[in-house]
């Protein structure tokens, strides 16, 4: 594989070139560099209302279609997952938090940058509708499509998701390094930049223990219901959560995951339909880390982070992430919409969340995939029981 194709060297590689941008560059390159940010910040700005409803009312609208009793059970069971992680997430965050990033607040804010640069020109692209008029329709319309049949607007969606898809795949990921890199040239200009990295990396370890850890009380809690060894089922898994590591990709983990929990004792007929369902509606492993990083944020910039707005962005995430997986770089870009409306992300922000989700998009996919398994043992219970009945 061409190193250069994987998006997190990219972005790695664009962090370190902004920096060397920042510090060492003339001042006209480092405006060139604020210029571009803010141009490609208005156009992301103008295509989060879009990449909203272009991915969330079909992924609503499909869901509905395989109505049943073993949707349903799985739906409620991944979903509470994601809930669950979420909210630990932030009990965890709002303990941890605080102490480790400390006197580095203000460090994403450019107004409080010791030195401050200016575009050469900017174009404002005013986004066609704000982003929860946004959702709201997407939410109308999905779950409206979702109790017909054969809709001839149904088919127009797919049709629009292809064309968001297009774009989030052609133009903003394959642009999404540069912006990153203004982004840090930017900071490092302003003086920040140590700030910044050593937050990151010590946010990045905390949330590698974490998502160790709620992997193991998945398999507890699967345990103690399918009445099967936690221990021995997630270690069945390992090989869907190294493949996972490897591809970044819930979906192309498909075949592994769906092998090993096989081989944990489910039937192949729960199996089957429970590992595609859950690539695409479970999501513990990315809420955690948008959850994380977004708390991180808000405490480097000097916000207040409270219960109340979390609460709202947890249950919202949950919903959210659905449209997420079959997308590359879909979940953060999902996400960025909420981010937005419900905590107040300025452009900055948004790009520097971008980066700290891509940094541990591995890891994140890995807890997806992986506690797939634990969802996957207890629907199996859960549907024995009902064939008792």
């Amino acid at each position: 594989m061409n190193l250069f194709n994987n998006l997190l060297f990219r972005i790695f590689l664009s962090i370190l070139v902004g920096i060397v941008v920042g510090l060492y560059a003339p001042l006209w390159l480092n405006r060139t560099f604020v210029t571009f940010n803010k141009l490609f910040g208005s156009f992301l700005g103008f295509s989060i209302p879009l990449i909203i409803m272009g991915l969330v009312m079909p992924a609503i609208a499909e869901l509905g279609k395989n109505a049943g009793k073993l949707l349903f059970v799985t739906i409620v069971i991944a979903y509470s997952f994601t809930i669950f992680s979420g909210f630990s997430t932030y009990f965890v965050g709002s303990a941890l938090f605080p102490a480790i990033i400390g006197e580095q607040a203000s460090v994403t804010s450019a107004q409080a940058a010791e030195r401050s640069l200016e575009a050469f020109f900017t174009i404002n692209i005013p986004p066609i509708l704000d982003v929860m008029s946004a959702l709201v329709l997407a939410f109308m319309i999905g779950v409206s499509l979702s109790l017909k049949s054969n809709s001839t607007l149904g088919e127009v969606l797919k049709d629009f998701r292809d064309i968001i898809t297009l774009v989030i795949g052609k133009v903003i990921i394959p642009l999404l390094p540069f912006y990153i890199m203004s982004i840090f040239s930017e900071i490092a200009y302003g003086g920040k930049v140590v700030s910044v990295i050593s937050v990151f990396f010590k946010i990045i370890g905390i949330i590698f223990v974490m998502h160790i850890a709620l992997l193991i009380l998945q398999f507890i809690l699967a345990g103690l219901i399918s009445g099967k060894s936690p221990m021995r089922s997630l270690l069945k898994m390992m090989p869907a959560y190294a493949t996972a590591l490897g591809t970044q990709s819930s979906a192309a983990t498909i075949p592994v995951t769906l092998r090993q929990v096989i081989k944990m004792g489910v039937p192949e007929r729960i199996a089957g339909f429970v590992v595609p369902l859950c690539a695409t509606i479970h999501l513990s492993g990315s809420t955690m880390k948008i959850t994380a990083c977004a708390m991180a944020l808000m405490l480097m910039s000097g916000q207040i982070v409270d219960f109340e707005s979390f609460s709202r962005l947890i249950f919202m995430l949950g919903i959210m992430m659905v449209a997420a997986p079959g997308v590359p770089g879909g979940a953060i870009m999902a996400a960025l919409g909420i981010l937005q409306s419900m905590l107040g992300f300025d452009a900055q922000q948004q790009a520097l969340m971008i980066a700290l989700y891509i940094a541990m998009d591995s890891f994140g996919t890995a807890c997806n995939v992986t506690g797939d398994g634990a969802v996957a043992l207890i629907v199996n219970k859960i549907s024995t029981l009902s064939g008792r009945e």
